[in-house]
C-alpha cells in the first residue's frame, strides 16, 4: 500500500531494527506517521511524527489501544539473544515471540489493519550447504538443534500469518539475516557475535578470545538496510503475500568479523585465541536474496565491512551509557 499520509504501527520500536525503520520512513515519507510501541526500553529517538506507547503486545487489549486507528503495521518485536543463550535456557525465545506476534496478528485483523510486515529470522531453515532460498524450507526437516525452539516458533508464525492472509489481511514475511549494528544488544550475556566481537575490540581485550571457529560463516546485515527493505514491502501494493529473504546474499566468517573489528577498534592484541568452549551454531548459513532484489527492486547498499566499522565508532561513543 502506498505509504503517503498512513500512520504505520510498529512494534519493537525502541530496538535495533525498530530505530532504524524509524529513521527510513522519516526521511523517505514526509507525510507518514508513526504509531511507535514499546515495552521497557526508554525511547530515544523524538520527532512530531512518532507517538510513542507503551504496553504488553502479549495483551489483546494493550495491542488493541496502542494500534487502534493504524493504517498498516510492522512486527519488529523480538525477544532476541546469543547463541549461549540459545544454548543454556533456549525457552526464553519461544513463550514470548509466540504470545505476542500471536497477539498481535488477531488485534490487527479485528481492528481493520489492512496490511502488515512480520520479520521472521533465517533460523527457521534445516541445516543446508550452499545458497538457501526461500523454497528451499523443508518443514520435514528440523530446524539447526541450536535454533531449535524460536526455529519451530517462526514456521508456525508465519503459517499463521498465511491463515490471516486467508481472512483478508495483507501479509508480507520477511525472514532476516543476521542483524547488525548500533542499537544492537552488546551485554555479553544475550548479544549475538558481532557486538560481541566489536565490545571485546573496543575494550582491547589482551588476549582477544573468540568463542567458535574462525571459519562459521553467516549471512550479516547492516540494520540501516534491512529498515529500508522493510520499508519497501510495506510499500509495495502489488504484494499481497509472499515470503522475502533478506540478507547481503554474501559470506562473512567470524574471522572477517574479527579482522574488521580490531581494525576499526584500533586494537592489535598479543593473540586472538578461538575458544571451542562457546556453544555449537550453525557451521555454515548465506542466504539467496536473489527474489528480493528482482521483485522488492531492493539490494542492500552497505557493504559488511562499513558496517562493522559504523557500529565499532558507534560503540566507542556510548559504550558507557547503552544498557542492552
Amino acid at each position: 500500500m502506498p505509504l503517503k499520509n498512513n500512520t504505520i504501527f510498529l512494534a519493537g520500536a525502541t530496538g535495533l531494527v525498530g530505530t532504524a525503520i524509524i529513521n527510513t520512513l522519516i526521511n523517505a515519507y514526509p507525510s507518514v506517521r508513526i504509531r511507535a510501541a514499546y515495552h521497557h526500553s526508554v525511547p530515544l529517538l523524538q520527532n512530531d511524527r512518532v507517538e510513542y506507547v507503551q504496553g504488553d503486545l502479549a495483551s489483546m487489549a494493550d495491542c488493541k489501544r496502542m494500534a487502534t486507528g493504524c493504517d498498516c503495521a510492522i512486527m519488529a518485536a523480538a525477544r532476541t539473544s546469543g547463541a549461549a543463550v540459545l544454548t543454556s535456557r533456549p525457552w526464553e525465545q519461544v513463550t514470548d515471540n509466540l504470545l505476542m506476534n500471536t497477539v498481535m496478528l488477531q488485534a490487527f485483523f479485528e481492528l481493520g489493519i489492512r496490511r502488515a510486515v512480520f520479520v521472521s529470522s533465517a533460523s527457521l531453515y534445516q541445516e543446508q550447504q550452499g545458497l538457501i532460498k526461500e523454497t528451499d524450507l523443508d518443514l520435514n526437516k528440523e530446524p539447526h538443534t541450536a535454533h531449535s525452539g524460536i526455529g519451530w516458533v517462526m514456521r508456525f508464525l508465519e503459517k499463521l500469518c498465511g491463515f490471516w492472509h486467508q481472512q483478508g489481511m495483507e501479509i508480507v514475511i520477511a525472514r532476516a539475516a543476521n542483524i547488525f549494528g548500533p542499537r544492537a544488544r552488546f551485554d555479553p550475556a544475550t548479544s549475538n557475535f558481532i557486538p560481541a566481537l566489536v565490545r571485546k575490540a573496543v575494550d582491547r581485550m589482551d588476549p582477544y578470545e573468540v568463542w567458535g571457529n574462525p571459519r562459521v560463516t553467516r549471512d550479516v546485515i547492516y540494520v540501516d538496510d534491512f529498515a529500508r527493505a522493510v520499508v519497501t514491502m510495506l510499500n509495495r501494493d502489488d504484494i499481497k503475500f509472499d515470503i522475502f529473504n533478506i540478507g547481503t546474499g554474501t559470506a562473512t566468517t567470524v574471522a572477517d568479523v574479527v579482522r574488521w573489528a580490531l581494525k576499526y577498534a584500533g586494537h592489535t592484541p598479543s593473540s586472538v585465541l578461538y575458544s571451542d568452549k562457546g556453544p555449537t551454531t550453525v557451521p555454515f548459513r548465506v542466504l539467496d536474496c536473489t527474489r528480493s532484489g528482482t521483485v522488492l527492486g531492493w539490494r542492500p547498499e552497505i557493504p559488511v565491512e562499513e558496517g562493522v566499522k559504523r557500529t565499532v565508532e558507534w560503540w566507542q561513543i556510548y559504550k558507557t551509557r547503552w544498557e542492552k
